[in-house]
């Protein structure tokens, strides 16, 4: 069974606006849900979770001519497998708790979505566009590392802004990474995003701004270290490139923490060499088969930030 939640206060009140849920308010009907929820798990039903998006939900009827108002066109939207943001299986929390993990969730999946379908795009189908995203990921992969290697011990974040050559394409992507004791943890739903995202810049030989927030609790203040995407290659920026950056970060809703120490990124993995694009209108691997996590239509697209504000995942 499918469920589409409204897991903000004003999503609910432009949901409200087409009559979806009588005269609730929306603390009522989280609770109405969140008993609804635990008696189909009670049952044995496995409940699928989407969020609930006010405009994304316009959008969808008006493509299909549904009536935004009907029980119909609500089951439709949440049950539709083709929308970006993949549903989320309910455990059983309370929805308090569960609502920002919700969001947060939904929030990765749609980057992945779009930074897939851009990536897709720029390396082209056929021999040379596989060969040319192996390539492209390989060196994602090898720059991540890096990344979280160099950051050292204690938590980090990274944060990073793309666009294409022609500023067709705006991508935005911000995820955890720690380290403990010569170990590195960076995992989930945002690290995906985040690799996904770079990919796509670095394949669409776009620009960019790549930065690593220190540990909030280092002795001496955090330090952020910064990197240029030009051409889809990363340079270390300088401390006046790094300062600019923050600056325009803040702009787009991340906290930048007192005393924050500007130094230039050291040195990553060079990029592969670019190559021909061939031509693309697929949205697959060679042989057909999906590219995993990709879009197959363009209802994911959240506007020109390429998937929302940049904000530190909690944990």
């Amino acid at each position: 069974m499918a469920l589409a939640l409204a897991v903000h206060a004003a999503d609910f009140a432009d949901l409200a606006r087409h009559g979806l849920f009588g005269a609730l308010g929306f603390r009522e009907y989280l609770r109405r849900t969140e008993t609804r929820l635990r008696a189909l798990r009670g049952q044995g039903v496995e409940v699928h979770l989407r969020v609930f998006e006010p405009a994304d939900y316009e959008d969808y009827c008006e493509a299909f001519g549904l009536d935004p108002g009907s029980a119909a066109a609500r089951v439709a939207y949440a049950a539709d497998p083709e929308l970006a943001g993949e549903p989320f299986v309910y455990g059983g929390e309370q929805l308090t708790e569960l609502l920002p993990v919700l969001a947060d969730d939904h929030r990765a999946r749609v980057r992945i979505s779009i930074a897939c379908t851009v990536l897709l795009d720029a390396v082209g189908d056929g021999p040379p566009g596989h060969a040319r995203l192996v390539a492209v990921m390989h060196h994602v992969a090898s720059v991540h590392l890096a990344l979280a290697e160099g950051a050292g011990p204690g938590g980090h974040l990274l944060t990073l802004r793309c666009h294409g050559p022609e500023d067709g394409e705006h991508l935005t992507a911000a995820a955890d990474v720690r380290g403990d004791g010569g170990y590195v943890f960076a995992g989930g739903r945002d690290t995906e995003a985040f690799c996904a995202t770079l990919a796509a810049g670095v394949a669409l030989g776009g620009a960019g701004a790549l930065l690593l927030h220190g540990d909030p609790a280092a002795p001496g203040g955090p330090v952020v270290r910064g990197w240029a995407l030009a051409a889809g290659r990363l340079r270390p920026m300088t401390v006046r490139e790094v300062v600019d950056a923050l600056a325009d970060d803040a702009a787009l809703g991340v906290p930048v923490p007192p005393g924050a120490v500007p130094l230039p990124g050291f040195p990553l993995p060079e990029a592969p060499p670019s190559g021909p694009r061939p031509p693309s209108d697929a949205q697959s691997w060679p042989g057909g088969e999906p590219w995993p996590g990709g879009a197959s239509s363009d209802r994911g697209d959240l506007g020109p930030e390429g998937g929302g504000p940049l904000v530190r995942p909690p944990g």
